[in-house]
């Protein structure tokens, strides 16, 4: 059976591997082992991170909406009981953009709602 090499599989793998852990500190961006966990590692944070930005903005859409309200004389939980009430297509993001960009449209659409 005649011998095989590896070397260029290798060294495209490990060059792979250390294309991804550009910019980390210490051995994580230059040593096979190191790397190999530090990639495993990011990525499981990543996807958990991606799940948690989608909490972290609607959090934030609720407490701009709070505070558009307040101004109105009006609070976010009574706001949002009337517009599930008249069956309202606009979202929380929507309307914390309306809100933050066009105060006087905004309160137009919380009279509609009184």
């Amino acid at each position: 059976m005649p011998r095989v090499k590896r070397g260029t599989t290798h060294v495209k793998r490990r060059k792979n591997i250390l294309k991804k852990t550009k910019g980390y500190k210490w051995g994580r961006k230059n040593k096979i082992k190191q790397a190999k966990e530090a990639i495993l590692h990011a990525g499981t944070h990543a996807l958990r991170d991606r799940r948690k930005k989608k909490r972290v903005n609607r959090r934030l859409w609720q407490t701009k909406l709070g505070a558009a309200l307040k101004t109105l004389d009006w609070n976010y939980s009574s706001f949002i009981g009337a517009m599930k009430k008249y069956k309202s297509e606009l979202d929380r993001k929507v309307l914390s953009q309306i809100a933050e960009e066009n105060p006087k449209a905004f309160a137009n659409i919380v009279k509609s709602f009184r």
